[in-house]
This record gives structure tokens, sequence and C-alpha cells, in this order.
């Protein structure tokens, strides 16, 4: 039993850190797009193509349902709402600050998923991980820094985003363990789209670049 909880331990990790990195790449892209295109068309145009591979896949691996319990379609209706709120205030603050500033905030989120989960979940965290927690807050609000040369309202965008997702990855802890994470994926990626699908219609759209196309792609 001991094994098995290790080795999952373990895969979460990697997964972890695998998706840290896609992410990083992720916001490289996102970033170097702010200089080209207005925000909600680039995100409806990625959306577009997340929401058909996304769709692709889970067809491909089994993974699209839709015969789940009420308790479920209401926990995912409100994920994806908390989903669309983080990618508004990520997106926007990735557009609108350095980007050093930016990712630095965000890197609270693994800090308020496990306070989180501690506080509403019931999970063990030691007083040595609580301490890391608070030690990583601190860090927090020193980049922040209210009133500071490299604050500015988008400064708590980003930390809007950080308690958005927070509040998305504890709803995903309430799933019941026969939805398929492809599924709840796809309709993640599918709200995104239509939300920034609706907003790019009220601004001025540009061309896009082979440059922006390729960024998109990342």
């Amino acid at each position: 039993m001991t094994t098995s909880s290790s080795s999952d331990n373990l895969r979460g990790a990697a997964l972890m850190a695998g998706s840290m990195a896609c992410f990083t790449m992720n916001d490289t892209a996102m970033k170097a797009l702010s200089d080209e295109l207005p925000m909600f068309q680039a995100v409806f145009l990625r959306g577009i193509a997340t929401s058909v591979w996304m769709y692709l896949l889970a067809r491909a691996l089994g993974g699209l349902r839709f015969d789940f319990s009420r308790r479920d379609w209401t926990l995912i209706a409100i994920r994806n709402v908390a989903e669309v709120g983080a990618a508004f205030f990520f997106v926007s603050a990735f557009f609108n600050m350095p980007i050093a500033n930016a990712t630095a905030i965000l890197q609270a989120m693994p800090l308020t998923v496990t306070l989180a989960g501690a506080l509403f979940l019931g999970e063990a965290v030691g007083w040595r991980r609580l301490s890391a927690i608070l030690v990583g807050f601190a860090g927090v609000m020193l980049i922040v820094r209210p009133g500071g040369e490299g604050f500015n309202h988008y400064s708590l965008y980003a930390l809007a985003a950080v308690v958005l997702v927070t509040v998305r990855d504890l709803l995903s802890r309430q799933l019941s363990a026969d939805v398929p994470s492809m599924t709840v994926a796809f309709f993640n990626a599918v709200s995104v789209m239509v939300f920034f699908g609706i907003g790019s219609m009220f601004i001025e759209w540009r061309p896009v670049s082979g440059l922006a196309a390729m960024q998109m792609g990342l």
C-alpha cells in the first residue's frame, strides 16, 4: 500500500513538473503575441484549435463521456466559470505587465492549492510544508509590493488568477472518479473559447502574421 502511494505521488509530481514546463512555453508565447494581436483575438483563435484537438484526443482515447450525475455536471459548470475567470485575469496580467513579475506571482499557485487542500479537504500538511507556504506567500508579497515601482493593478489580476485556479483545482478533486479528465479539459477549452470569442466581437481584429501563427501554435 505504501509502495503504491509513493508511486502515485512520484507520478503526480512528474506530471506536475511536465505541466509547469508546458505552461512556461505557453506563457512565453502569449507574452510574445501581446505585441501583435489583441488579447481576445489571440485567445479565441488558440481556443478554437485547442477545442478541436481536445475533442479529437478525447474521442481517440475514449475519454469523452456525458453520462454524469447532476452533482458532477454542477461541479464541471462551476469549474468552467473559474477557468474562464482565471484565463481572463491570467492573460490580462501577462499582456500588460513584465512576464517575470507575473510569473513570480503565479508561482504561488502550488502554495495556495496545498493550503486550500488542508483547509477545505482535510489533507495532511505538516509544519514543514506549512512553514514553506508562509515563506512563499511572504515572497509573493515582496514581489507584488503595493505602492512599489513594479506594482500596478495588473498585479492584482495575477493574484485573482491564482485564487481562481485554486478554486478550479479544489473542484477537480471533488469530481467523481469515473469522470474522465479529458472530458473536463474539453469543456474547459470550449468555455474559454466561447468567452473570448464573444469578447473578440467588440474589438478590432488585426491580421495574423506567420510569426504570430507560430506563437499561437506553441
